[in-house]
């Protein structure tokens, strides 16, 4: 999922971005925290920061990042979709409902938005409202095959095989390949 969030900003002129883009993670966020010295309110700056943390493991370094940029825009759907994966992540369900639902209430909200909420309330056993979200997260992005994906495991694990195999194979038709295993297991 992780590929999903592409970094804000690639066309700042801080070296942070260009080490990030090189995958040099630790070289940008010296250079981010350098930049922030002059700037410490720049958001675009603040998230990248942050993605970088993620990209290195440090979840409470990518936080405090997200965090800080989330004060500067609390209706930037980007940071607030990062912090709902970062706490789905880590197992901390409650969180990323808390934040996917921020998403989701900001005008113009991305289908990823209500696929994280989506997969909170799924991981939470809200399978009614889970079941809703997915079903939105697919209107609004009809080739997302992990929300095909994860809605078929929905439907797996309440017995609606049918509708799980049906998802399973759209997961599959659109480049989600994990859904193959699924296929193996449920659909015979």
């Amino acid at each position: 999922m992780a590929s999903l969030f592409v970094a804000c900003g690639s066309g700042s002129s801080n070296k942070g971005d260009a080490f990030y883009n090189d995958g040099q993670y630790k070289e940008a966020i010296v250079a981010y925290t350098s930049y922030l010295k002059n700037k410490p309110n720049n958001v675009k700056v603040l998230y990248n920061k942050g993605r970088a943390h993620e990209e290195l493991d440090d979840f409470q370094k990518a936080e405090e990042s997200f965090k800080e940029a989330l004060k500067q825009d609390a209706n930037n759907t980007q940071i607030l979709l990062s912090l709902s994966n970062l706490y789905h992540n880590n197992d901390k369900p409650e969180l990323a409902l808390m934040y996917a639902d921020n998403a989701v209430s900001v005008s113009g909200a991305p289908a990823m938005a209500y696929f994280l909420k989506a997969r909170s309330m799924h991981k939470l056993g809200n399978v009614k409202e889970a079941l809703r979200e997915y079903n939105t997260a697919i209107k609004m992005s009809p080739t997302n095959g992990q929300a095909y994906y994860y809605r078929g495991m929905l439907y797996a694990a309440t017995d609606n095989i049918g509708n799980a195999c049906k998802d399973f194979k759209a997961a599959v038709k659109n480049d989600y390949q994990p859904a193959n295993e699924s296929i193996k297991k449920y659909c015979r």
